[in-house]
């Protein structure tokens, strides 16, 4: 395969400035860099500081639904605080997140020199970044879901476009790249697990986001030109691209962490993973999620399903199992499959943990996804499709720790340590299960909850914050403890990858000893990723060079 968007910096060396030299000269390299690395970085940073935000949000809103009569927030605020919790961990953490590993990896496993259109890349993270400003800046003026401002509300709507519309091109960009920008030998069954689920995602994205996108502007036009139409009111965006913020399409965001785990678990064995058609297609299945997109409603299996006629239970039966079961089918086989080669004792490497768990947590989300849409629990329109959320958000998380502790030494030379990320890893993994699990628990339970928890109150909307009490207290707590301590892991992580850029000790080209074609270059790797043009003969390069492998 060929490049067939080319960067002026791959003629430069590694460390070099195209613009300038100083402090000046290395921001302006990063603001019009067109090497992937950078672009994915840039992605991965932004995403951090609003994780750090989100989650005290996230917090505060936990302990406020403990007492409801008691309350530490203005309620005028609560509004817009919802909203920005749900847009901040969907949009400005979950997503950015798997794109940004996504742009950073995706060129070095597959042997590229570059990132296919690059400058589209940069042009997403951008769009992304603005859009993401304008959005936070129209919640804080009274916009968003359920805002009283209808200026606000307009520019909420746009901005949330202009998110998804950058997400769109650093996608479009990744899937580019696996598809055409491939070296010679490496067919696509033989692309790392972790491009083909990333491939998989962004192929996802491609039809999913401009559904999304169709839909602001519907709203958009409908709001800021009133008529008797239900698109007109100010809870539109919730009742037209909810869809867009919640499960099963949250989903395909953590499709990178099955491609994680198969990675990191086949350098943990040191053998070569098996069998890899039936993984590569597990994590397609789970791709599935994506016509969620095309029903645009939530798909539920009727209540009393047993006692329609054999005709409405088939009617009834398809989309849910289309747009729930194949996608639970898919995230289940990839994980069993995954995990029937660790029963090899694998060494234990925080990357692989921190896949495992992840992938754990993406299972379970989307088990919980499939109970929730079966109308006989009675779980639609409770708290419990706001755990599965935050269960799928952590895993996407946790998936990106894994990631930059693995592949962090191609960006920095520097390795970060199992021993110092695996008690990060399990610490995550408590904090997530504690942040989701309680409120699917007090789903059950009947506690309210919804995608943005609003009801009309004339032009503005108040929390609909019902009284909870007894057990239902209890959850909502142990739901706000994890909260504060997916902050304390998030917050370490990032002290530990910064003391180990500045302090630590140079990695090796090779310092996990993987397998796949990212390891053939050098720590870091140089703005042109290769000196030379690598030519495969397998799905693992490296270890046709390495003796006394064996296949997992």
């Amino acid at each position: 395969m060929t490049t067939i968007d080319t960067q002026p910096a791959s003629a430069a060396p590694s460390g070099s400035r195209l613009v300038g030299s100083g402090f000046v000269g290395s921001v302006a390299d990063w603001v019009t860099t067109t090497d992937h690395k950078r672009i994915g970085r840039l992605f991965l940073a932004i995403s951090t500081l609003a994780f750090l935000e989100a989650v005290v949000v996230a917090a505060l809103l936990a302990v406020e639904r403990i007492d409801i009569d008691s309350t530490m927030l203005d309620m005028g605020s609560l509004t817009q605080l919802f909203s920005l919790y749900r847009f901040e961990f969907t949009y400005l953490v979950l997503a950015p997140a798997a794109v940004g590993v996504a742009l950073a990896i995706v060129p070095l496993q597959v042997g590229a020199r570059s990132l296919v259109f690059p400058r589209l890349a940069l042009a997403g993270f951008w769009t992304w970044f603005i859009g993401a400003d304008l959005a936070i800046y129209a919640l804080l003026r009274n916009g968003g879901p359920g805002g009283g401002n209808a200026r606000f509300v307009d520019l909420f709507t746009l901005a949330m476009a202009l998110v998804m519309a950058g997400l769109i091109a650093a996608a479009g960009s990744v899937a580019a790249t696996v598809l055409t920008n491939r070296t010679p030998g490496m067919t696509l069954r033989r692309v790392p697990f972790f491009s083909w689920a990333s491939l998989v995602m962004s192929t996802t994205l491609l039809v999913t986001l401009p559904v999304a996108i169709g839909n602001l502007l519907v709203v958009y036009t409908a709001h800021k030109y009133p008529s008797p139409s239900p698109l007109s009111g100010n809870r539109a965006v919730e009742q037209w691209v909810g869809f867009a913020f919640t499960q099963p399409t949250t989903l395909l965001f953590l499709l990178p962490a099955l491609g994680l785990l198969a990675d990191t678990s086949a350098t943990a064995l040191r053998a070569r993973l098996r069998p890899r058609g039936a993984i590569f297609g597990a994590i397609a299945l789970a791709g599935t999620a994506m016509f969620a997109a095309a029903m645009q409603a939530p798909v539920v299996l009727d209540a009393n399903f047993l006692d329609h006629s054999f005709v409405d239970m088939v009617n009834d039966f398809l989309p849910y199992a289309l747009v729930h079961l194949l996608p639970l089918l898919g995230f289940t086989g990839a994980v069993l499959l995954t995990a029937g080669a660790l029963a090899r004792r694998p060494r234990v490497q925080a990357p692989m943990v921190f896949g495992l768990f992840a992938s754990l947590l993406a299972l379970l989300a989307a088990a919980a996804s499939a109970l929730n849409h079966i109308g006989d629990a009675q779980l639609v329109g409770t708290v419990f499709e706001e755990g599965t959320w935050l269960i799928t958000v952590y895993a996407g998380v946790l998936a990106a720790l894994g990631g930059v502790t693995y592949w962090g030494a191609k960006w920095w030379g520097r390795s970060l340590s199992t021993a110092t990320t695996l008690p990060l890893a399990l610490l995550g993994s408590l904090g997530a299960v504690l942040a989701g699990v309680p409120l699917m628990i007090a789903g059950f339970t009947d506690q309210p909850g919804a995608i943005f928890p609003l009801v009309e109150s004339g032009n503005d909307a108040v929390v609909n914050f019902p009284d909870v009490d007894g057990p239902t207290e209890l959850w909502n707590l142990a739901s706000a403890a994890g909260h504060a301590l997916m902050f304390l892991t998030v917050a370490a992580f990032v002290a530990l990858a910064v003391r180990t850029f500045v302090r630590g000790e140079a990695a090796g080209d090779d310092p996990w000893d993987g397998g796949t074609l990212e390891w053939a270059t050098t720590s870091p790797a140089p703005a042109d990723n290769f000196a030379e043009l690598h030519i495969v003969r397998s799905a693992e390069p490296l270890l046709d060079l390495k003796p006394n492998r064996s296949d997992a």
